[in-house]
């Protein structure tokens, strides 16, 4: 029994370390500023204390959710319906898992209601609830329609072996053109919509779609052909918020 114990242990205090170690250069950089640069004591050091072994243990329990469960999760439904042989079906899961996962995602949801305050405080739109609350949702969905169809476009990518560089490239072109033609206000918004996707939940459930899939399909290679699908998250926002812009403005 106290054999079992250990074994166990050693895994967990083996991923907490690692937790450890990916948050001290952190601290680091906020210790030597704050005493070093802006040399003032740190204000509520025991508040601060707390919120630091709360952060490592959330980065802890983050990690170990993602091994546990999004993964996996990611991998075997792609496994399971290449292997059922339904083209149509995974098509809709790729979409489908893309919008949804943005659609939630906490940080677009963030910037999506602060730019519509934004907005309407600056005269761009009308300053009533009902408006700044449509626009936001609408801005919302605009990334979420963006990320399903990045993600449908990764799974096709890898269905048919096309490379990469294709896609990004010619993908960045539409972007620079589109530039070009939308209205100012939006831009840089758009441009900022790119990372919004790349957070917590969109990018472990699609990357273990790519790996997956790659896996499960004979001639392609996981390290080749299973990654990229973040990089079509984070193009097609761009255009869909400025194509946004366009209608909206």
């Amino acid at each position: 029994m106290k054999s079992n114990v250990l074994k166990t242990r050693g895994p967990v205090f083996k991923k907490v370390g690692s937790a450890v170690v990916d948050l001290i250069p952190i601290v680091l950089v906020v210790v030597f500023f704050q005493i070093f640069v802006i040399k003032q004591p740190f204000p509520d050091a025991g508040e601060l204390a707390i919120g630091s072994f709360l952060v490592l243990f959330g980065l802890f329990l983050f990690i170990e959710g993602l091994e546990m469960s999004l993964f996996p999760i990611g991998e075997t439904m792609a496994y399971a319906l290449t292997k059922k042989g339904s083209l149509l079906w995974l098509l809709v899961f790729a979409f489908m898992l893309g919008f949804t996962t943005t659609i939630a995602e906490p940080a677009l949801i963030a910037i999506a209601r602060e730019a519509g305050e934004i907005a309407a405080n600056a005269g761009f739109l009308d300053s009533d609830p009902n408006t700044v609350k449509a626009y936001s949702l609408g801005l919302r969905i605009s990334v979420a329609l963006s990320v399903g169809f990045a993600v449908l476009l990764g799974v096709i990518r890898i269905l048919k072996g096309w490379p990469v560089y294709y896609i990004i490239i010619g993908g960045y072109i539409l972007v620079m053109l589109i530039t070009l033609i939308a209205p100012q206000e939006i831009v840089g918004l758009a441009y900022d919509a790119g990372g919004i996707t790349t957070s917590t939940i969109t990018v472990p459930l699609v990357t273990a779609l790519g790996i997956g899939l790659s896996n499960s399909i004979r001639g392609r290679n996981p390290l080749t052909d299973g990654f990229g699908l973040i990089a079509l998250a984070s193009l097609l926002p761009m255009i869909f918020v400025m194509l946004y812009g366009l209608i909206w403005f």
